[in-house]
């Protein structure tokens, strides 16, 4: 019998390519899913008919609800209870993340990234996002590094509350970034353009953040 992951480790949260259609996709996202425990899926959509973007995010909810796994989506907070979705991710921005939490929250998760800044994390957490993500985008001038999104998600947990997500780039990325205290590690070409295929990867990915917990 396997051991069991430990309480602490770092919980998977994948994203998807900017996909034009997703028909072709699903398969894909079927196996990612199956391959370990994933906690979250957000859904990137290239702008496309209104009707063609809820049929592209009911159909991504049919394969990842069932299996347990939060679908957030980009783009209008109506389009999440419109669709079933879980919630809504957005670049930080003070009005729309304001009113995107003034219309789902409780009931529907509100994340944020593309925080720039420390004072616009501290302002996205004092907002009421129910998560921060980190790595996305640095601060002017300052590469997008392992060890800066280390540093900023470090300095994050040891004195906030709102769970912080860093998104790592390559699997080799996940221990390191979970032992600075993210509490999600974002996937989403590390998973996607793995050679192995999308399963391996995952599986590969839970492994590490339950190694990096031990």
């Amino acid at each position: 019998m396997s051991e069991d992951p430990p309480e602490d480790f770092a919980r998977l949260y994948l994203a998807t390519p900017r996909l034009a259609e997703v028909e072709d996709f699903l398969p894909r996202l079927a196996a990612a899913l199956a391959a370990a425990e994933v906690a979250s899926l957000l859904l990137r959509l290239e702008t496309m008919p209104p009707q063609a973007t809820e049929r592209a995010i009911r159909a991504v909810a049919g394969i990842a609800q069932p299996a347990g796994v939060a679908l957030l989506i980009e783009g209008e907070p109506e389009l999440v209870s419109r669709c079933g979705a879980d919630g809504l991710h957005l670049a930080f921005d003070d009005k729309r993340l304001a009113a995107a939490i003034k219309r789902l929250s409780p009931d529907f998760i509100v994340g944020v990234g593309g925080l720039a800044t420390r004072d616009e994390a501290m302002r996205a957490g004092e907002a009421g996002a129910d998560y921060l993500l980190f790595g996305d985008i640095g601060e002017e001038g300052e590469p997008l590094t392992l060890d800066w999104t280390a540093e900023r998600v470090a300095w994050w947990a040891e004195i906030f509350n709102t769970p912080c997500v860093a998104l790592a780039r390559s699997l080799a990325e996940i221990g390191p970034l979970s032992a600075a205290g993210a509490e999600f590690v974002l996937l989403a070409e590390a998973v996607w353009d793995d050679p192995r295929g999308p399963a391996e990867a995952v599986r590969d990915a839970a492994r590490l953040a339950a190694e990096a917990a031990r």
